[in-house]
């Protein structure tokens, strides 16, 4: 008789429970600085698609304001032809949160597009519930509500 066990049985640690590079601790994020007219940004923590490097550059400033001096970056790098990656971790409201960010550039080599995939979903959720109330009072906000499916701005 053989025996077969649940991989389920046995969980693996998260990436976001895992601590980041410190080689990397200094990085900054110089896509920032060349953000395209007309970037979007985009994420699991938001519904819609956000537009305008004004925008864009608030949303992802207002993001790191949340982590604090939370944020470690297992990785950054190029990918692809016109990409950038970033995999990294932070603390949002004591809980763990995850990131794999993708940036893509346009032909010009600006920011053209910001796409975020955090993990794990209570702390997504919790994200976004901060995000919303940040921008509470303001046209972001209803893209961190209820009221953004959908949505675009520009």
């Amino acid at each position: 008789m053989s025996v077969t066990r649940d991989p389920l049985d046995k969980e693996a640690t998260p990436r976001y429970l895992v601590g980041g590079d410190p080689a990397l601790s200094d990085y900054y994020p110089a896509w920032l600085d060349n953000l395209a007219d007309d970037v979007t940004v985009e994420g699991s923590m938001l519904d819609g698609a956000i537009q305008g490097a004004e925008n864009a550059r608030s949303v992802v400033v207002g993001i790191r304001t949340l982590y604090g001096d939370s944020q470690e970056f297992h990785v950054v790098g190029p990918w692809g032809d016109d990409g950038w990656i970033e995999d990294y971790v932070a603390m949002v409201d004591g809980k763990p949160i995850g990131c794999v960010a993708l940036i893509t550039r346009n032909a010009h080599g600006q920011t053209q597009h910001i796409v975020g995939n955090y993990r794990p979903r209570s702390s997504l959720l919790r994200f976004s519930e901060l995000l919303a109330e940040k921008y509470a009072g303001t046209p972001l906000e209803r893209f961190f509500t209820d009221e953004a499916a959908g949505a675009s701005t520009s």
